[in-house]
C-alpha cells in the first residue's frame, strides 16, 4: 500500500509512521525537512512546503497513492487546498480532526459519534475542525473518499499531562514538582480524562487506511483510560518524589490570568470526557488501549532527567502561574 502523510514527524503521526515502517507499508512523507527525523533513511521524502501549492502540485504530477494523511490541516482553507492538490491523486483522503469539536457541555457520556454533535464554542481549534469536517463531507465526491478521524488527548514520553503547564516548555510543570512548590489544581479536580498514548493509536489507525468501509465517514479513536485531574496529579507527585501542595483555584479564575489556554480550560478540560469506541472497532481490527499513564509516567520524568537540553523553563508562564497562587493561598 503506498501511503503518504502530510507532515508525519508529530506527537501522534511519529507513532503511526514508526509502526507504519514495521509494518512494510510503502510512506512517503511530505515536509519541509526542518525537522530532524529517525525516518529519514527508512522512508521517501518530499521535501516541500504544503502551503506552497504550486510546488506541490508540479511534485504531485505523476504521483498517486492509495491514502493521504494531512496531519497539518486546521482550517477550511486548508482542507480546500488539499482537494484542489489531491483529487485525482488518491483514492482516500484522511482528515485529522479533534475530538475536542463535540458539544460542549457535553449532553451526554459516553460520547458517540452519532448521539452528540460538534458543536464547542468555546475554543476557535476545535470550532475550525469542526468547519473543515463539514466541508469536507459536504463535497460528496465519489473520486475523492474521504475518511475523518478525531483524536482526544493524545501523549507520548515526553508528555507531563496536567490541564495548566506551558505547551512549548512542558518541564516548567515538572521542575516546580521537583522544587516542591504549589500546583494548582483547577476545580476540584474531579473530570474524568481520556488518555490515549501515540503507540495504542496507531495500531487502528493504519487499519483505516485502504479502507473502503471507511470511505466517506468520520469516528473518533480514543484509548479507554481514563482517570480524574487529581489521580494525574498523585502519578507526577510519586514519580518525582514531590511533597508540593494543591492550590485550588476555579477553572474561570485560571482562563483570565491565562487568556492563551482559555479555549482548552473551557472548551475542553473543564469537564468529563469519555469515549464510546465501538463504530472504530468495526472498521479496525487492530484497535489497542493498552498503554496507561500509571505505566509511563516514570519513564517520561527519567527522560527529562535524562535529557538537560529540554529542561527548559517558560518564565512568562511560572510568572503568572505564581502570581495566580500568591492571588489563592
Amino acid at each position: 500500500m503506498k501511503v503518504l502523510f502530510i507532515g508525519g514527524t508529530g506527537l501522534i503521526s511519529t507513532a503511526v509512521t514508526k509502526l507504519a515502517i514495521e509494518k512494510g507499508i510503502d510512506l512517503t512523507l511530505l515536509n519541509r525537512g526542518q525537522r530532524s527525523s529517525a525516518f529519514s533513511n527508512q522512508v521517501k521524502q518530499l521535501v516541500c512546503d504544503i502551503y506552497d501549492e504550486n510546488a506541490v502540485k508540479e511534485m504531485m504530477k505523476d504521483l498517486h497513492f492509495d491514502a493521504i494523511v494531512d496531519w497539518i490541516a486546521f482550517t477550511v482553507e486548508h482542507v480546500e487546498r488539499d482537494y484542489r492538490l489531491f483529487k485525482g491523486h488518491t483514492d482516500q483522503y484522511v482528515f485529522i480532526s479533534t475530538a475536542s469539536a463535540y458539544q460542549k457541555p457535553i449532553p451526554k457520556l459516553p460520547i458517540t459519534e452519532h448521539e452528540v454533535a460538534l458543536d464547542n464554542p468555546f475554543w476557535g481549534y476545535s470550532k475550525n475542525k469542526e468547519k473543515c469536517e463539514r466541508y469536507l463531507l459536504g463535497l460528496n465526491d465519489q473520486a475523492f473518499p474521504v475518511t475523518i478521524i478525531r483524536p482526544s488527548h493524545t501523549y507520548n514520553l515526553q508528555s507531563v499531562v496536567s490541564q495548566l503547564n506551558s505547551w512549548p516548555h512542558p518541564f516548567t510543570l515538572l521542575n516546580r514538582l521537583k522544587q516542591h512548590k504549589p500546583i494548582i489544581m483547577p476545580d476540584q479536580g474531579k473530570a474524568l480524562w481520556t488518555l490515549t498514548f501515540n503507540e495504542d493509536f496507531a495500531h487502528a489507525f493504519l487499519d483505516i487506511l485502504g479502507n473502503k468501509k471507511a470511505y466517506n465517514d468520520f469516528y473518533h479513536l480514543t484509548s479507554e483510560k481514563s482517570y480524574t485531574w487529581m489521580e494525574l496529579f498523585h502519578m507526577l507527585k510519586k514519580a518525582t518524589n514531590s511533597h508540593s501542595p494543591l492550590v485550588y483555584i476555579p477553572i474561570e479564575k485560571i482562563a483570565e490570568k491565562f487568556p492563551d489556554y482559555e479555549g482548552s480550560l473551557l472548551g475542553d478540560m473543564r469537564e468529563s470526557a469519555l469515549f464510546d469506541n465501538s463504530k472504530i472497532k468495526k472498521v479496525a481490527p487492530h484497535y489497542l488501549s493498552k498503554t496507561g499513564y500509571e505505566d509511563v509516567v516514570h519513564d517520561i520524568v527519567r527522560w527529562y532527567e535524562n535529557h538537560p537540553e529540554h529542561q527548559t523553563i517558560d518564565e512568562d508562564f511560572e510568572r503568572r502561574y505564581e502570581a495566580l497562587v500568591a492571588d489563592y493561598q
